[in-house]
């Protein structure tokens, strides 16, 4: 079993903000095992170490290219070749926060037992929806 895992990192969050990224910037990776996904984290990217896990789900084996194929089909992904901060690191992503405010609102809908009223998203709710939206859908 494979790990997907949503990372983030306030530097790096400050420095997007900086240069017109916006706020929201996570990084979404697969792992073998949650060890392995630990370790990554910790080494970090983008020449940052206080990246944090934010959300994580074990899957069925996935190739990571895949899975952030999949997710740009919704989100920005930031190109790690156009900013050189980046370093290489694919699979950061600006999420874009009515889409997850969307998303909520519509389970919520879904659900009969919630009233509807006003997301206020967290980061956990973020990494839901990026390792939601990477997945294939089951058949």
């Amino acid at each position: 079993m494979a790990v997907v895992y949503v990372a983030r990192s306030a530097a790096l969050t400050k420095w997007a903000s900086d240069v017109g990224q916006g706020k929201h910037i996570f990084k979404l990776g697969v792992a073998a095992d949650m060890d392995e996904a630990k370790a990554a984290i910790d080494a970090g990217w983008a020449g940052e170490g206080d990246w944090r896990l934010i959300h994580s789900q074990e899957v069925p084996d996935l190739d990571e290219e895949a899975v952030i194929e999949r997710l740009m089909r919704k989100e920005k992904v930031i190109d790690p070749t156009y900013y050189p901060k980046l370093k290489g690191a694919a699979g950061v992503f600006r999420i874009t926060l009515t889409n997850v405010q969307n998303s909520l609102l519509v389970a919520k809908a879904m659900s009969a037992d919630e009233p509807l009223t006003d997301v206020k998203v967290k980061p956990k709710d973020i990494g839901e929806y990026m390792i939601r939206n990477a997945l294939p859908s089951p058949s």
